[in-house]
């Protein structure tokens, strides 16, 4: 595990402080939690950024392979 020190903003921290006693939730609990939901949530944004590109890049190809195989099709 490492060791990081981490500024909040006083608002953030307040908030933070009142949800983990509720919760009966080690703070660094709830930060590991809270970092990994959040990580998740950016490595999907990214994954949608890298499909939307590679649709881009292959959308002339099929829409090609399409219309080749429109033209088998109706060569029957």
């Amino acid at each position: 595990m490492k060791t990081l020190s981490l500024k909040l903003d006083d608002h953030i921290f307040d908030d933070t402080e009142e949800i983990t006693a509720q919760l009966q939730l080690a703070r660094n609990r709830y930060i590991n939690e809270a970092v990994n939901m959040y990580n998740l949530v950016q490595k999907r944004r990214l994954l949608k950024k890298a499909l939307a590109i590679e649709s881009l890049l292959t959308a002339s190809d099929s829409m090609e392979v399409l219309r080749e195989l429109d033209l088998l099709i109706d060569g029957d």
